[in-house]
């Protein structure tokens, strides 16, 4: 059970093309404390110095960072950089998990004296901003979840027929490309395959959130690790009682990769979708709508050198869980 660490580096500039007069932004860069993920070090650097500034928790306790900006500028510059320590946490065994329907049962609003683990988790039951309910969802995920199969076997056949059957375009969708579009035309990115895999789930009437953070990519053999060749990825996290993963009721699964998280995923936060924890969200007044340049890299802290671009220490300003 020893955790693998690892520095990250994640920077956003926009070059507005014309002054910006105020500026409000709400940043989910600083990684999450979990029973699997400890955070030794945290800093986020910020030019211009904003005018006002204030570290704290949103409503899913991810840390959060507001900023505002009260003199006009052209250019803003964040620099996120971070040591985190991920321990092995995969389920022991997914045939062992709850059948899907006792866990469906327990979520249901006519439920009697739910846990208080499982009001906690209706939070993620519903429709949100990316994620719809509808009945092409259901039948698309019904052949996953047979009568009583284990629900982490059905979430995991999901994720492997999503992965079977989409294929990874960038250019296929944008942030706001709807669920259904996703799923009719087969094609999307990372955030398009979490956001489809949480809507079947939800539309089964299972609870699943939808997790932001990195993913360890390697160079080619002999080639050194490029700086800012990384990006910012997107999984699934299931509601699955008393199946334990670290010591938690949520197990997660890449639809993308086609895989159970462990310690090659970095976790950010988590939210009911894309919408709650985007790295960076806000207003502006003024600018001239340039899309940001973003450059992330993750290095494992014992198996490469720190590229001297990364090797500025962050403070300790690590949040507590």
């Amino acid at each position: 059970m020893t955790p693998v660490r690892y520095r990250v580096l994640h920077e956003t500039r926009y070059d507005y093309g014309s002054l910006v007069s105020l500026s409000q932004q709400q940043l989910h860069l600083s990684p999450r404390v979990l029973e699997w993920q400890q955070v030794e070090e945290q800093r986020i650097d910020i030019e211009p110095v904003p005018t006002w500034r204030r570290d704290g928790r949103d409503a899913f306790g991810n840390p959060v960072t507001w900023v505002a900006f009260h003199a006009p500028h052209e250019m803003l510059f964040i620099r996120s950089m971070m040591t985190v320590a991920v321990t092995p946490h995969l389920p022991k065994v997914l045939e062992d998990s709850l059948p899907w329907e006792e866990v469906r049962d327990r979520l249901a609003y006519d439920a009697t004296d739910p846990l208080p683990e499982d009001l906690d988790a209706t939070r993620f039951l519903f429709e949100s901003p990316h994620v719809r309910i509808k009945h092409e969802l259901a039948a698309y995920a019904a052949d996953c979840f047979p009568p009583d199969r284990p629900i982490l076997v059905g979430a995991k056949a999901l994720m492997a027929k999503i992965f079977r059957e989409f294929t990874f375009d960038p250019e296929a969708t944008t942030v706001s490309t709807p669920v259904l579009e996703v799923l009719e035309n087969k094609r999307g990115v990372c955030q398009d395959f979490a956001h489809l895999m949480i809507a079947c789930l939800r539309a089964m009437g299972l609870a699943a959130r939808y997790v932001s953070g990195y993913l360890l990519t390697r160079p080619p053999p002999g080639k050194p690790r490029l700086i800012g060749a990384d990006a910012s990825h997107a999984w699934v996290s299931v509601y699955a009682p008393g199946s334990q993963q670290g010591g938690s009721d949520w197990v997660d699964f890449d639809p993308t990769n086609d895989l159970l998280p462990d310690t090659e995923h970095i976790t950010l936060a988590f939210g009911r979708d894309f919408s709650d924890i985007s790295p960076l969200r806000g207003i502006i007044l003024g600018g001239g709508g340039t899309e940001p340049d973003v450059a992330v890299t993750v290095v494992p802290l014992d198996e490469e050198e720190i590229p001297e671009e990364m090797l500025d220490e962050p403070d300790s300003e690590a949040d507590e869980a």
